[in-house]
């Protein structure tokens, strides 16, 4: 390991032209391994016979918008010049996995940088200077520079400053724009169509809220397209800026259709749910909707680290107050890590009394009912703080997942006892979850994902839910306790997040955020077994004979 990280110093101080002597550098690093391994590969494709040329070409053409959003992701992520240093690198094994990651850190490992010299990831990625403090940035006055489409820059005497994506990306913004007006002249669906339209205008206004809109109300398409700056995963500062992404989808019709009658139990459960009634006093939208798709390909953020299995957007929370949410349930990619790291994650850590309640229907029924659950709870605190990712900033992602982990759970319960899910054995899906939660805890401390199994997993772990056997080593559910403590947990998420306490939010992931040593141990038996941790893929328009 000593001289491989030699290589990759001389590499990168090459890079960067800085003089240090690479042996002085090797003694001072604290740098991860590269694990290109960590990630199973996974062709995107799908039956694509049934389209015309037209609709194959408009195809390649979302493609090829997607591809760019992909170039500014980057951009966001590592910064100016990713190219140059990506064919600086010249370790085939370390050039995948910078690919794979964006830059120099593992995030699927706290991002720990895996090419020596790079340093640590600046918390605020490329959207703010390296060199700003957090009070620096609450001390300058730049009307707008909490938005989610604006950078924070330093002018030439050193001042923040403020740039708009449309202007920083212009460029850039200008050519997809373009590419989603041609694709609209292609689409079968008018509908479709004129979102297309809207999407590229909002591309080069930073205006998204018309064309979110819009898309809620485009139904007929076969074909879709999740495209802009849209989640905010990717500050780490403060949780404000949003980062370009992609996906191009195919619709399952077949799938989707079983799905379509749960989003409208929404405002019942709403009612429902273990909290004071002013922590549910929002009514969700009724226009929400359930769909299964295909991916043909991912771009940007969403092709970062761990991939998303399941998208739940808009979320401007005006348009969800309005509109409700889509619910997108990515099948063909869910299918993929169900069956090459979720059943092996079974057979190692799942007591064999209950291996069997592990099944795909209850993990994509769990996936769906996690991103139903986004729309319960409030979207605005009760106290006057503003919208909750206002108030919960840096800790906002975490805790809605986390609440949406541990509500989808109360769904799935509730409409089983509203005899809504037909003849389902509950214990398929708890079963099912608890191996989930180590899936996702592998994503790591730093992914919102990650960070709220892990709460949810020690929670559980304490109030008898999850219980471990000394002599085997493996987990099993215990039934008559998974109720109270999915309850309390619910019941501790809502009012952080009505009540908009920051601190609050901080003390529960700080105290149960964490990977304990025994957790760690048994996790370290997953790697030992090979087991991917995520997926990786081979996609593009060759992949799907478009060319």
């Amino acid at each position: 390991m000593r001289a491989a990280h030699i290589i990759f110093v001389s590499v990168v101080l090459a890079a960067c032209g800085t003089e240090s002597p690479p042996e002085l550098a090797v003694e001072s690093l604290d740098t991860a391994k590269p694990r290109p391994e960590i990630y199973a590969e996974f062709a995107l494709t799908t039956d694509l016979s049934f389209f015309n040329d037209e609709q194959r070409e408009m195809l390649g053409l979302l493609i090829q918008a997607s591809q760019i959003m992909d170039d500014l992701f980057w951009r966001q992520a590592y910064g100016e010049g990713y190219e140059e240093w990506l064919g600086s690198i010249g370790v085939d094994e370390v050039r995948l996995f910078a690919e794979q990651n964006y830059g120099p850190w593992d995030r699927l490992d706290d991002e720990k940088p895996f090419i020596a010299g790079v340093g640590p990831k600046p918390l605020g990625a490329n959207f703010y200077p390296a060199d700003m403090s957090k009070e620096e940035f609450d001390a300058a006055y730049l009307p707008g520079k909490n938005e989610l489409y604006t950078l924070i820059k330093r002018d030439a005497q050193g001042a923040l400053t403020l740039v708009p994506y449309h202007v920083e990306y212009a460029e850039e913004l200008k050519a997809a724009s373009q590419l989603l007006h041609q694709a609209a002249d292609l689409a079968v669906s008018q509908d479709f169509a004129n979102y297309l339209k809207l999407r590229a205008n909002a591309l080069i206004s930073d205006d998204y809220q018309l064309s979110d809109m819009y898309w809620m109300d485009v139904k007929d398409n076969e074909i879709d397209l999740v495209i802009g700056p849209i989640e905010t995963y990717e500050d780490k500062l403060f949780g404000y800026k949003a980062a370009y992404e992609s996906y191009v989808l195919i619709k399952d019709l077949e799938w989707s259709a079983r799905l379509a009658k749960f989003a409208t139990f929404l405002p019942e459960l709403q009612e429902g749910l273990p909290v004071p009634d002013e922590y549910k006093q929002e009514s969700p939208g009724s226009d929400s909707d359930l769909n299964a798709y295909d991916v043909i390909y991912y771009a940007g953020h969403s092709n970062s680290g761990g991939k998303t299995i399941a998208i739940n957007l808009p979320n401007d929370e005006e348009v969800q107050l309005q509109k409700g949410t889509r619910r997108l349930q990515l099948k063909n990619v869910m299918k993929a890590k169900f069956e090459k790291i979720l059943e092996p994650i079974a057979d190692v850590l799942v007591d064999d009394s209950q291996r069997k309640h592990i099944s795909f229907d209850a993990f994509f029924a769990n996936t769906m009912f996690h991103e139903v659950a986004h729309g319960l709870g409030v979207k605005n605190t009760i106290t006057g703080k503003g919208t909750v990712r206002q108030a919960l900033l840096d800790i906002a992602s975490s805790m809605e997942e986390g609440k949406a982990d541990v509500l989808g759970l109360y769904m799935v319960s509730e409409l089983q006892k509203a005899g809504e899910l037909g003849d389902v054995d509950l214990r398929d899906y708890y079963v099912t979850f608890m191996a989930s939660v180590f899936r996702s805890i592998r994503f790591g401390a730093s992914e919102a994902h990650g960070k709220a199994n892990m709460v949810r997993f020690n929670f559980f772990v304490e109030n008898g839910a999850f219980v471990r056997d000394a002599e085997t080593g493996k987990y099993r559910v215990d039934f008559d306790q998974m109720n109270n403590a999915m309850e309390a947990l619910s019941r501790k998420l809502l009012i952080l997040q009505g009540d908009g306490d920051y601190e609050g939010a901080v003390e529960l992931t700080a105290t149960k955020g964490v990977i304990g040593e025994q957790l760690q141990a048994d996790l370290d038996r997953l790697t030992q077994a090979n087991i991917p941790v995520d997926i990786t893929f081979n996609q593009g328009a060759s992949v799907l004979g478009l060319e």
